[in-house]
């Protein structure tokens, strides 16, 4: 059975050198040769190899062909099939299910005669079907290799059998050398490979020995053929954990042996390959001692430690095998087979420090690719701006969440408790660029918003109004609005916003609020550019505008551009896209945003401006001031968060109540996606058709919002707000922030206790099941405790305790939900839950104009109805924008199928 001179092995082994492992003369036959895997992989082995593939099997599938660039393969249903058709092989590579693989064998053996290899591909063959194959090979003298394996691979012969080793470019990879490769890992194979490449090595064979339990070609039998291989001068293995068959091996040849996977030592189960778990004794560390006592060395090699014998070397760290290779090779005098190909300095195509700046060390800078790649990544490169894939967006959302759990929402990942310590102002920019702004962005924000509240003379304002004096909430109110804030209100900012993404996106700029020389940017606008830029007239707004920003510390590029090139005298909407183009450059151009948000936030930014200029009535607005402020102070001076409370309560906040308001609206700003009002807003979107998106009306998706809330959904925070009215109207309290407001809390959440437990008694004697409840306590989720949270409460409470912040109304809250426990109205201590924190700040602030009469019952209620809208329209805007992005045409419709009548 061997060949004269060569050394014998204990059982049968028909390959007993690496180089007849894989050779010109062997032919093939794939099983399963139409599967997926097979469909990518054999046509490549078939051309590199030089038609080495005679034939295919799959059962039904007679007469098909599999097409490949040097000629198609046959298929067969079978392997008689096949040989009865006049084919002849030597060769048999399986890509069958774990189930089939032992009968596919077995039918090889029986039809054919001249079967030589056997090369199994297919994972985790049970070990009982791995003995029966062994058994059955072996006794008619064929060698077995895998399972679980990428094949085998010869860079001497230009032959791969089986798998993909060396890629779909096995040239690139696999060069004539002197290294014979031995790995576990087929993926690994390759790599090795053309790691060896950087310090001038090539490869004979490389052989994928697959990490299933059971190997049939081991590494005792891959020595044992490189022993007899005159091409081979050193060897790499590449180990795994589990398993003994690199224990007592003879290695007579120089080698490195590459051990991985000392994480794996705790393991009980399988992780990655299935014979990859460790038993007792062979594990990683087990094996790294195992190839140092063969090489006689006494450490793990490292650049640092380069511990190396005659024999050999071993490293934990693929990046290692070709330094260590080398080192080995010197000491035995043998050099390498080229000059060095390259080396394994990273090398990216593509770098990003998402806004960031690294130090030098860590800011890698990207190479050009290797051509195609290099021209498509130089056309990938120029599209600015994220791109997001499209799908049905009908109770999804990339903007939103809930957690059903802990109930706590979050806007774009950030959990709306730790919002609700940002500004209104901060949140609205964070809620559209997914970033917040520093404290120039900040006051950048600001101008633009507050520079557009006020609507004297503004048809917004007369159709607010309208609506205000025929009796319509105040969603309504600021639909009407909000429906005159179409495309043609701002089509001036968008296409302004449109030329300064066309000119500037290519140029480099990095930082807008930096230096830049736009000077040859300014030379090239036309004179359409230039009247998109400008106001023909003098404009009250713009100057405004322009005299705010100027007096800013840092320049902004985009706001400079635009006043030079409107020769001083920009229009307002122009302004208005410089500002909000500054604010987002950093998000385009790191792509979290698209051009399609950036070309529209000025069209968000005014309908926010709308909604709370417009809350107001028409008389507060004039050619000079809103609520009396005069209109240069607001945009000069005033933050956007104290507008929206000047336009609720007609006066600058405290600082305490500043922060309070803030809390609050953060609160507001989203439940998630499955909102009432969240759905109005993706339907407005949905129905627009997203797929295109400059025909989505930004303000009808914003109106959808709004008439998808009401009384019962916005309007709801009211009931909390008179419950507190009733029980406080008659106790004289004057301020709700003082701790010493001198009422005893305890004797009136009691009185309402004892109260309540005999009303609901009442009730429920003569069978009303619809009693009044309490509004803000208990939860559906927070309950079954015996003293229960809301963990939103406790958080608002918690930080207003720790800022020194005092509510009566809520400590009123705590004390009713131990008095109901107390009487017996309920069985534990209920939570009060965050409807309560959200009532008892709006109350707070109110309190004092509702008890001297300058505000009524009605306006308070409005007061809460629009704070809510104030805070849910962030949270709106983003899933207007998210959905946009990634949304299908009429995406939220619902199946017909899922649709129920009922009469």
């Amino acid at each position: 059975m061997h060949k004269e001179g060569v050394k014998s092995f204990p059982y049968f082994l028909g390959v007993n050198s690496l180089a007849e492992m894989a050779t010109k003369e062997d032919t093939v036959c794939v099983l399963n040769i139409l599967g997926n895997e097979s469909r990518t992989v054999t046509p490549v082995s078939h051309e590199f190899s030089g038609q080495n593939i005679v034939f295919g099997t799959g059962p039904g599938k007679s007469g098909q062909k599999l097409e490949t660039k040097a000629g198609p393969i046959p298929v067969y249903n079978s392997i008689k099939e096949g040989m009865e058709a006049g084919h002849k092989f030597n060769t048999l590579v399986v890509y069958l299910p774990p189930s089939g693989v032992k009968d596919g064998v077995a039918e090889a053996v029986r039809f054919n005669p001249d079967l030589k290899k056997v090369v199994i591909l297919t994972e985790k063959v049970a070990v009982s079907d791995s003995r029966t194959i062994r058994a059955i090979c072996q006794t008619n003298g064929v060698d077995v290799f895998g399972a679980n394996c990428l094949g085998i691979a010869d860079a001497w012969n230009n032959v791969r059998i089986g798998g993909a080793l060396g890629g779909s470019n096995p040239k690139e990879s696999l060069v004539k050398g002197s290294v014979a490769l031995f790995s576990n890992s087929g993926n690994f194979t390759t790599t090795i490979a053309v790691y060896l490449l950087t310090q001038g090595w090539g490869t004979t064979t490389s052989l994928s020995s697959g990490k299933d339990v059971y190997i049939h070609y081991g590494p005792a039998e891959f020595f044992h053929a490189l022993d007899n291989d005159d091409r081979s001068t050193s060897a790499v293995i590449y180990v795994e954990p589990g398993g003994y068959y690199e224990h007592d091996l003879n290695i007579t040849k120089p080698t490195v042996a590459c051990i991985v996977g000392r994480w794996k030592a705790r393991l009980s189960k399988a992780c990655g390959h299935a014979g990859s778990l460790a038993g007792s004794g062979d594990d990683a560390k087990a094996k790294e001692k195992w190839f140092m006592d063969y090489f006689g060395v006494k450490d793990i090699y490292t650049p640092e430690n380069p511990v190396v014998s005659k024999k050999g070397a071993v490293v934990v760290n693929i990046a290692y095998i070709p330094e260590a290779l080398s080192a080995v090779q010197k000491l035995n005098g043998i050099d390498s087979d080229f000059a060095p190909r390259g080396d394994l300095s990273l090398k990216c195509w593509f770098s990003s420090t998402a806004g960031y700046k690294l130090p030098k060390e860590l800011d890698v800078q990207p190479i050009k690719a290797i051509s195609p790649y290099g021209e498509q990544i130089e056309v990938i490169s120029r599209q600015k701006g994220a791109q997001l894939p499209r799908q049905t967006m009908k109770d999804t959302s990339g903007a939103s969440m809930m957690d059903p759990k802990t109930q706590v929402s979050k806007i774009h990942g950030l959990s709306i408790l730790e919002a609700s310590k940002r500004t209104l102002e901060e949140n609205l920019v964070f809620s559209l660029l997914k970033e917040y702004p520093d404290a120039y962005g900040k006051r950048l924000a600001n101008i633009a918003l507050n520079s557009f509240v006020n609507h004297n003379n503004d048809i917004s304002l007369i159709a607010a109004n309208a609506a205000r004096e025929n009796g319509n909430s105040p969603n309504t109110v600021l639909s009407a609005a909000v429906a005159i804030v179409g495309k043609g209100k701002v089509k001036d900012s968008i296409a302004t916003t449109k030329i300064l993404i066309d000119k500037f996106q290519h140029t480099g700029l990095v930082n807008p609020s930096e230096d830049f020389d736009y000077s040859g940017i300014l030379k090239e606008l036309t004179d359409d550019n230039k009247a998109a830029l400008s106001y023909p007239n003098p404009c009250a707004r713009g100057i405004m505008l322009k005299d705010a920003l100027e007096g800013m510390d840092r320049p902004s590029v985009f706001v400079n551009f635009v006043i030079e090139a409107a020769d001083g005298k920009p229009s307002s909407s122009a302004l208005l896209a410089a500002i909000w183009t500054t604010l987002a450059w950093n998000a385009y151009m790191t792509k979290d945003i698209s051009k399609a948000t950036l070309t529209t936030l000025s069209w968000h930014s005014r309908i926010f401006s709308t909604m709370v200029g417009c809350s107001v009535a028409e008389k507060k607005h004039t050619d000079t001031s809103f609520c009396g402020i005069d209109n240069k102070e607001l945009v000069a001076d005033w933050g956007f968060t104290e507008t929206a409370f000047l336009a609720l309560i007609g006066r600058k906040p405290t600082d305490d109540e500043l922060f309070e308001f803030s809390m609050l609206l953060g609160l507001i700003i989203t439940n998630g996606p499955g909102t009432i009002s969240a759905q109005g807003a993706k339907g407005g979107v949905s129905a627009d058709g997203p797929a295109e998106t400059e025909r989505v009306q930004i303000n009808k998706a914003m109106i959808g919002f709004m008439t998808h809330t009401g009384f019962a959904h916005g309007g709801n925070g009211y009931e909390a707000i008179a419950f507190l009215i009733e029980r406080f109207k008659e106790e004289g309290l004057k301020d709700p922030a003082s701790s010493k407001h001198g009422l005893d809390l305890k004797a009136i959440s009691s009185k309402y206790a004892d109260w309540y437990k005999a009303y609901k008694a009442e009730q429920k004697s003569i069978g009303n099941i619809e009693y009044k409840k309490i509004p803000c306590v208990n939860h559906p989720i927070f309950k079954g405790k015996p003293v229960n949270y809301d963990p939103r409460e406790r958080f608002v409470t918690e930080l207003f305790e720790e800022k020194g912040i005092y509510n009566i109304f809520l400590d009123f809250y705590s004390n009713l939900v131990n008095s109901l426990f107390e009487s017996k109205v309920t069985k534990d201590v209920y939570c009060v839950n965050i409807d309560a924190v959200i009532a008892v700040i709006l109350l707070k602030i109110v309190w004092k104009p509702f008890i001297e009469g300058t505000i009524s019952d009605e306006e308070v209620e409005t007061a809460a109805f629009t704070t809510f809208l104030f805070g849910r329209m962030l949270g709106c805007a983003a899933e207007v924008d998210d959905h946009t992005n990634r949304g299908r045409n009429m995406d939220t419709r619902t199946a017909a199928s899922k649709c129920l009548y009922v009469r």
